[in-house]
């Protein structure tokens, strides 16, 4: 990987002076709602950033679900790629992903992209609300690009399987944090998992919590001396970020990356995938 490294966050008006010039660029729509999942793409045929393509976190972001796996898979890399193709993202596309708001899926692209080797790639701070914001346009018309070739390189982030993060667990060599909400994470008002509770050890670290009230990422410093104090001491690549299915850890991860702090792990299966087996240990409350 070359020393550059594009910031993982871009503001409204500087994507939209970046789409006036002819430099290699994708816009990707990833709006979401995980309790009403054809929400977003109904979203983005009524309104989206001219230009953008639109990405499903269940079709496309993820891979099949197994009886052994999570909610949202990682996707198989080649099928991946063929998709990113299909948008047109070649070697040096240079990839924005956005939410409505708060950065979720938008950042499980981002993170996607850098797991297929994929460098320049950034999420829109405070989706597409902060466009409109903005008020810059918007459009109903979807992009019609040429597919060209998405080339799979050596990935820039790594993530950890159920078996390798309990014994990183059961020998202390990991600090796991889980994105999810405080009554989530506490067992309470659980609605897209079967088991309640937390894996043993998690600490509760909502993914909302880097953000502002409008969803935009709070400022780098302040995220660097947050991560730091979180960190105790430990090296970002001692950290593994979990959620309920490998989504919004994603949010966890960028904001450490907007933070400096490079290296920490995806657990990609997540809660919902921890809960397969139930000779894993769980457990509830806030602690």
């Amino acid at each position: 990987m070359s020393s550059h490294r594009t910031p993982a966050l871009i503001h409204a008006t500087e994507l939209a002076e970046r789409l006036k010039t002819p430099m290699a660029i994708v816009v990707v729509d990833c709006r979401h709602d995980l309790a009403q999942p054809h929400w977003g793409e109904r979203a983005y045929q009524q309104a989206h950033i001219p230009g953008a393509a639109f990405a499903h976190l269940d079709r496309d972001l993820s891979g099949a679900v197994t009886p052994s796996s999570g909610r949202h898979p990682l996707p198989d890399r080649a099928r991946f790629a063929s998709f990113l193709g299909g948008l047109g993202i070649g070697p040096d596309t240079l990839v924005v992903g956005y939410d409505q708001d708060k950065t979720n899926c938008a950042a499980r692209l981002w993170w996607l992209l850098r797991w297929m080797g994929h460098e320049p790639v950034a999420a829109l701070d405070g989706g597409f609300a902060a466009w409109q914001a903005a008020d810059l346009p918007v459009t109903t018309v979807a992009p019609s690009r040429p597919p060209v070739t998405f080339v799979i390189r050596q990935p820039l982030v790594e993530y950890i399987t159920s078996a390798a993060l309990q014994d990183a667990l059961a020998s202390n060599t990991v600090a796991l944090f889980d994105a999810r909400t405080a009554d989530r994470f506490a067992g309470q008002n659980e609605t897209f998992d079967p088991v309640p509770g937390h894996i043993p050890g998690a600490r509760n670290l909502p993914f909302t919590s880097n953000m502002d009230a409008t969803g935009r990422f709070l400022p780098a410093a302040t995220l660097t001396q947050r991560w730091q104090g979180l960190l105790e001491g430990r090296p970002p690549v001692e950290v593994v970020n979990s959620c309920g299915s490998g989504v919004t850890a994603c949010v966890n991860l960028l904001a450490m990356d907007v933070a400096g702090l490079h290296g920490a792990r995806l657990y990609a299966g997540s809660w919902s995938e921890w809960i397969r087996d139930p000779a894993r240990p769980v457990t509830t409350g806030a602690g």
